[in-house]
């Protein structure tokens, strides 16, 4: 990865509905435009998205999707909106903010639910899209959520007991991302504080059977992982706002977009058949997988993703 670079631009954008996004560049103003399309949904935009980018060679652009991150209002205050956080929504910021950049056309570089809305970004605005990177790509499918909500519970079957039990006898059967979502806008602070605690528990086994895999440090952070929770519970419980199986029958759409797909061989939260289904139909993607590697960049991914970035940048 590159070193540490530091923004030279940043801003709110009001993109209507009453929220803010928030927005940086960094590396070259005259660069090639990259857009970050950080995963949760909810997890924000750090800054060692950066450190996949030479910053000699891209105008690298980071925003925070609404309501987390650096955006405002945050979900993490119960009281903020969210029906006017859909993935229609979410696309509808990243036009916004494209124009008020000033670009023509971007590389777009996301994972996990980043890649969900990246392929759906690319298939609605094709002419805008240069080039796509992306890694664990997840399609944000019912039979996906059902997988990492329910099926996991096969390969990890103990903490996935303790997952389904922190929902009411009642639920247990059902949609589990639904019942969450119900749990973390209760209007009980403690029911909704268990309920982000049980949900990012569930979070931090599933994402992979890699070894050397740490709880995520953030979601020590009570803010964090309440409004993580809920907005991955809101876009889970409705199969990420989008036709179900959409991304994959649209997948031609992406004809004349070049693309790198990296996925391990061992992400079981985004299971390797996402991306080879896509990349069937997807006419210039490559797909790439890292058989020792797991769910996120770990274990050779991110340096699969930095020699793609590298190559479009040469390019």
């Amino acid at each position: 990865m590159y070193p540490p670079v530091e923004p030279y631009a940043r801003g709110m954008l009001d993109v209507g509905d009453g929220q803010r996004i928030h927005w940086e560049t960094s590396g070259n103003p005259d660069g090639r435009p990259a857009l970050v399309v950080h995963g949760g949904p909810g997890s924000g935009a750090d800054g060692s998205w950066r450190r996949l980018f030479d910053p000699s060679a891209y105008r690298i652009v980071l925003f925070d999707q609404r309501g987390c991150g650096r955006s405002t209002p945050p979900v993490s205050d119960p009281a903020t909106d969210l029906s006017v956080n859909t993935t229609g929504h979410l696309l509808a910021d990243m036009e916004a903010l494209r124009a008020h950049l000033g670009v023509d056309r971007w590389l777009l570089c996301g994972a996990s639910w980043g890649s969900t809305l990246s392929l759906a970004y690319a298939q609605r605005h094709p002419r805008r899209v240069s080039a796509l990177v992306l890694f664990s790509v997840v399609a944000t499918t019912a039979r996906e959520v059902e997988w990492v909500t329910r099926d996991m519970g096969r390969v990890f079957p103990e903490q996935w007991a303790r997952f389904r039990d922190g929902v009411p006898e009642a639920d247990r059967d059902g949609d589990l991302a639904a019942a969450y979502a119900r749990l973390v806008n209760d209007p009980d602070p403690a029911v909704r504080d268990r309920a982000a605690r049980d949900w990012c528990d569930w979070e931090d086994v599933h994402v992979s059977l890699a070894g050397g895999f740490a709880p995520d440090p953030r979601f020590a952070d009570p803010v964090f992982r309440f409004g993580f929770t809920r907005l991955v519970t809101h876009y889970f419980a409705n199969r990420g706002f989008l036709p179900d199986g959409q991304l994959f029958r649209d997948a031609g759409r992406l004809a004349g977009i070049p693309g790198v797909m990296v996925q391990g061989r061992l992400d079981v939260s985004g299971p390797p058949d996402v991306a080879w289904r896509l990349a069937r139909d997807w006419p210039d993607a490559r797909l790439e997988i890292v058989e020792a590697a797991g769910h996120g960049s770990g274990h050779g991914v991110g340096e699969r993703v930095v020699a793609a970035l590298d190559a479009f940048a040469a390019a």
